[in-house]
């Protein structure tokens, strides 16, 4: 119905033939008394894309070229367009557009959400809330972002000359940019001292006088362009110094920025990183334009200075309102230290070595003997008399305790090791330079690594879950004289694992949670390492009175709950959410629930003695098809959202999948033992170089492998 509606709604706004819609907003501009704004919203809808196939930047180019090819026209459109910017209040598009504004996280994303359901009131008086009027489309700056920068440039090369400039007046516009950069840099010096930056450096005493000189020397910059303004005989300041002290605390907020990837960070800290780099790049760029501009003259310096500015500045406008661009402007640093976090992690679970390959078998074949136990208890909960909130709290408490227990002895369940192996396979693609033979040989290696150990995992927990349930239930309904799995509690243990349900799709919803939940154990241990809990639960009295008078034993437990927080939270909360999610489902009347290979397995264990093992041949391959269905679902939705998520943390544009599948084919032609099973102890490989992460420190470090579930 929206397409159809869509399609007629095109038909009616298409121009009559013989019409050319650019060429009548282009021609309205030669009208002198006409309103400037109208004209710009007009022309901006005509050059708006209407689908994705529009070619709208041979649009754009066809309005350059009439321009270029028009000069009665290029110079009424250069009027209306100088003047328009000339008369506005310019000050807040120098020092805001494009900057995170002062009220903070919350109170942004509030602003934003609640300008989609009523829109703010614009000041047609300035300029930066002008272009929310002109590019009033929530989705503007998609387009925008695509015209070629040298189509920007061409731009503003026509409808800029000096003459023009003189005529409106550029004095004007070089008072609100000398007023803007002042502005700038006070805000600076003021985010410099914020106490969130002076905890996370170092030095803090060292990098001060550089913020507190950045006012002075602006000022020192500022007036002395104005004498020059005013005297022609003066010369004015050429502002290198003022960039030289810009450059300063850049590097001052770069290594901010690197230290909060090994000591944690905060959301507050994010953001004032974020805010003082984008005031201190604004602050660089207004300085580049007036000091390449001097007195009237507009040369092509200042010319090509200002169009990347005004490209950078009217983007960043559109973009304003947009949710997702702003969580993921600012979300960069936490989500590249949380995916750090869950990198070393997934470190743990590539096997390569035969050592390793063995130690995976152990550790997967143990925690099938708690799946089993799990299994066993949900069945059990699940004819008890419970109100909704109960057996959702019953359910979440066996798989959550069921999955930390399974984290502090150091097993592993196969599903989560896609969510962690992501993040170190996405750190190896960052820093591997895969147009040299050696590093894609080194990424396949990985690779193979990758798949012998999820398989591994994946056979051990199946493989002991299985036959430990079996074993369970035998051995419980011998001991209690009655069968422990009726046959009606079989059939519908074995119709949950039909593929031809909504059994798929509920598989998918546990990898989301997989994903979901090596994000909230990144989370945690970032938390951990920033507020240091290991030096606070150290120091709380009760527990230093619980563990005798010696100090170092309350030491080694903070020190142990630092180290494993990530995984128990990350672990603990991911039971809740399997837990919970069916009985939600019946809450919401919606058909949602989980599907998870391991659990699935048991249950189909737990099946076979509730028919007394009386399932036809075919019934028991449907049903170990269906398990092994919800394992490639688990697996393929935790991997896939966890390696998008590393990738666009640190911003890795991975363009060399055809000759990575080519490798991978012929490894896997050569040699596709690799990808089973370890390279044998006199031909095994030299191991790929540790995925890079952050510096190791006492409360980033993991001194058993992390939880899996």
């Amino acid at each position: 119905m929206k397409r159809l509606f869509n399609f007629f709604r095109r038909l009616l706004s298409r121009p009559p033939k013989g019409t050319d819609p650019l060429h009548d907003a282009l021609e309205s501009f030669r009208q002198p008394e006409a309103n400037t704004l109208e004209l710009l919203r007009r022309l901006v809808g005509v050059l708006r894309p209407g689908n994705r196939r529009d070619d709208f930047i041979l649009r754009y180019r066809r309005m350059l070229d009439r321009l270029d090819a028009d000069p009665e026209l290029r110079a009424a459109f250069r009027r209306h367009v100088i003047h328009f910017v000339a008369e506005r209040r310019l000050i807040t598009f120098f020092t805001d557009s494009g900057i995170l504004p002062g009220t903070g996280f919350f109170s942004e994303w509030g602003r934003i959400l609640g300008s989609r359901l009523l829109p703010e009131v614009s000041d047609e008086r300035r300029l930066k809330d002008c272009l929310q009027l002109i590019y009033d489309r929530p989705n503007d700056w998609l387009w925008l972002e695509q015209i070629p920068e040298d189509c920007s440039q061409r731009f503003w090369r026509l409808i800029t000359t000096a003459s023009e400039l003189h005529d409106v007046g550029w004095r004007p516009i070089q008072e609100q940019m000398l007023d803007a950069v002042l502005l700038l840099a006070h805000r600076i010096s003021g985010l410099g001292v914020d106490s969130e930056l002076m905890r996370a450096s170092t030095n803090f005493d060292d990098n001060l006088p550089r913020f507190v000189a950045l006012s002075a020397e602006a000022l020192d910059f500022v007036n002395a362009y104005r004498k020059s303004l005013d005297d022609a005989s003066v010369s004015a300041d050429d502002g290198k110094q003022l960039m030289v002290i810009t450059d300063q605390c850049m590097e001052t907020l770069q290594r901010i920025r690197k230290r909060a990837r090994s000591i944690g960070t905060s959301l507050h800290l994010s953001y004032l990183l974020v805010r003082s780099q984008q005031s201190l790049e604004r602050l660089q760029e207004l300085v580049t334009i007036l000091t390449a501009s001097q007195q009237a003259a507009f040369g092509p310096e200042a010319l090509n200075a200002w169009g990347e500015f005004a490209r950078t500045a009217f983007l960043a406008q559109t973009r304003r309102n947009s949710l997702g661009f702003y969580l993921s402007q600012l979300s960069s640093l936490l989500a590249v230290r949380v995916t750090e976090n869950a990198a070393s992690s997934g470190e743990h679970y590539i096997c390569e070595t035969a050592s390793d390959y063995r130690h995976m078998w152990w550790s997967a074949g143990g925690a099938g003997v708690f799946i089993a136990i799990m299994a066993l208890l949900k069945i059990m909960a699940g004819p008890l008399d419970l109100s909704l909130f109960n057996r959702a709290f019953i359910y979440s408490m066996i798989y959550g305790l069921g999955f930390v227990i399974i984290y502090l002895l150091g097993m592993t369940v196969a599903t989560k090791q896609p969510a962690m192996t992501a993040q170190t396979l996405a750190g190896l693609l960052g820093d591997l330079k895969l147009n040299r033979n050696a590093d894609m040989e080194r990424l396949v290696d990985v690779i193979a690594a990758v798949c012998r150990s999820q398989m591994a995992a994946i056979a051990g927990n199946v493989m002991v879950a299985v036959p430990v349930a079996i074993a369970l239930s035998y051995g419980l309904g011998n001991w209690l004289g009655s069968p422990l799995i009726s046959r009606d509690q079989g059939a519908h243990l074995l119709n949950d694992l039909d593929i031809f349900s909504w059994a798929v799709p509920h598989a998918a919803i546990a990898g989301f949670y997989l994903y979901l939940s090596g994000l909230i154990s990144g989370y945690f241990d970032n938390r951990a390492a920033y507020a240091n809990i290991g030096l606070r639960v150290a120091r709380l009295r009760w527990l230093k009175k619980l563990l005798g008078s010696n100090p170092a034993h309350a030491q080694k437990v903070g020190t142990y709950l630092e180290n494993h927080l990530g995984g128990i939270m990350g672990n603990f909360l991911f039971g809740c959410m399997l837990g919970s999610t069916g009985v939600i489902g019946i809450i919401l009347g919606l058909p949602i629930d989980i599907r998870h290979i391991a659990f699935s397995s048991a249950n189909f264990g737990y099946t076979l003695v509730g028919y007394g093992f009386d399932l036809s041949p075919a019934l028991i391959a449907w049903g170990i098809l269906g398990f092994l269905t919800f394992g490639c679902t688990n697996l393929l939705v935790s991997f896939t959202l966890a390696l998008r998520t590393a990738m666009r943390a640190r911003d890795i544009h991975f363009d060399h999948s055809g000759p990575l599948a080519d490798a991978l084919w012929q490894r896997l032609r050569k040699n596709p033992r690799c990808f089973v099973l370890p390279p044998r102890a006199q031909t095994a490989a030299e191991p790929p170089a540790p995925t890079p992460s952050a510096p190791a420190t006492p409360s980033a470090a993991s001194p058993t492998p992390p939880a899996s579930s």
